[in-house]
């Protein structure tokens, strides 16, 4: 689906925590920072910066107080119970060259969900989904990919070619394939089930991975995020056969 030259540069950290309620510069792994740009591996349960919530601390105060020490910028968002790679630039105009970077069909965002329901092959789904939460439907599309199948669990790979709100809960809530732990778009008895039998409370979605080509250089860049412990214990429960994905 993708390539890539071969100027490709791999940045990957370890990265395991768990939500204390209290977070804190432990929390915010970083996965890349050059003088323009910083990648880091967002928690579940941590919005990226405040809005309606009025969150008292967000990605954004932590990159910015504890990391950087001066403004910084979201390039892109993540819903407050997906983790994985989220990214700022350093300065307004690199904002601004981002915001084309990601929009480019070059650039490759891939999440890793689990999900309820049965997925054996490839889905390319084409499905218009509300810009925001009160607006339009606008065109979107994701990619999906079956990793590995257990009973009615399925977990996949979902390649967003379009950044709309809610996009991947929004499609797999379409396809039948409602994520685990999705308390907007999901099952109740499913997340009940998971919280009492696997001790699981978050939503099972994960941006793992953002390739992309850097404005100022032209290199492709991948970002990648590793799974935290949650996750990747409830993979080992569920697919224990799964060595590596």
């Amino acid at each position: 689906l993708w390539h890539f030259c071969e100027t490709l540069e791999i940045v990957q950290y370890s990265s395991f925590w768990t939500a204390r309620g209290a977070w804190s510069l432990s929390d915010l792994p970083v996965l890349y920072k050059d003088e323009r740009l910083l990648f880091v591996n967002k928690p579940s349960g941590l919005v990226v910066h405040r809005g309606l919530a009025r969150d008292k601390i967000t990605v954004a105060d932590i990159v910015r107080d504890e990391i950087v020490g001066a403004k910084v910028f979201a390039i892109h968002r993540l819903d407050r119970g997906t983790s994985g790679v989220v990214g700022f630039a350093l300065d307004a105009s690199m904002a601004s060259a981002m915001q084309a970077v990601l929009g480019s069909p070059e650039t490759k965002k891939e999440y890793v969900a689990l999900v309820r329901g049965p997925m054996d092959a490839e889905i390319d789904l084409d499905h218009p989904v509300p810009g925001s939460p009160d607006g339009d439907r606008v065109p979107a599309r994701t990619f999906f990919r079956p990793l590995a199948r257990a009973g009615r669990w399925s977990l996949v790979r979902a390649y967003p070619h379009t950044g709309r709100y809610h996009q991947i809960r929004r499609h797999l809530k379409h396809l039948s394939l409602p994520v685990v732990g999705d308390t907007k778009y999901g099952k109740g008895e499913v997340n009940r089930y998971f919280r009492q039998t696997l001790d699981f409370h978050r939503l099972f979605l994960h941006a793992r991975s953002l390739m992309f080509r850097h404005p100022d250089t032209g290199k492709a860049i991948e970002v990648q995020a590793g799974l935290d412990e949650s996750l990747t214990r409830v993979i080992s429960e569920l697919f224990p056969d799964l060595d590596d994905f």
